[in-house]
């Protein structure tokens, strides 16, 4: 199983850079890069937040493939 991130393409839809998002949620630009990159996968916590910003279920920021 691979849980993919789908961040990258809410941020770009709300005009927001990578450096914009790691602010609001409280991480480094450098973490918002790592998980965009499927290198990272965040604490349940920062999951919340980042779906938080774009007022979404936390289930469209990440997908999961089998």
């Amino acid at each position: 199983m691979e849980i993919r991130s789908n961040i990258k393409a809410y941020r770009e839809m709300h005009h927001m850079t990578q450096e914009d998002l790691a602010k609001r949620v409280g991480v480094t630009r450098q973490t918002i890069l790592a998980i965009e990159n499927d290198k990272y996968l965040p604490s349940l916590e920062l999951a919340l937040k980042i779906s938080h910003v774009f007022d979404k279920p936390v289930e469209r920021m990440f997908t999961v493939h089998r």
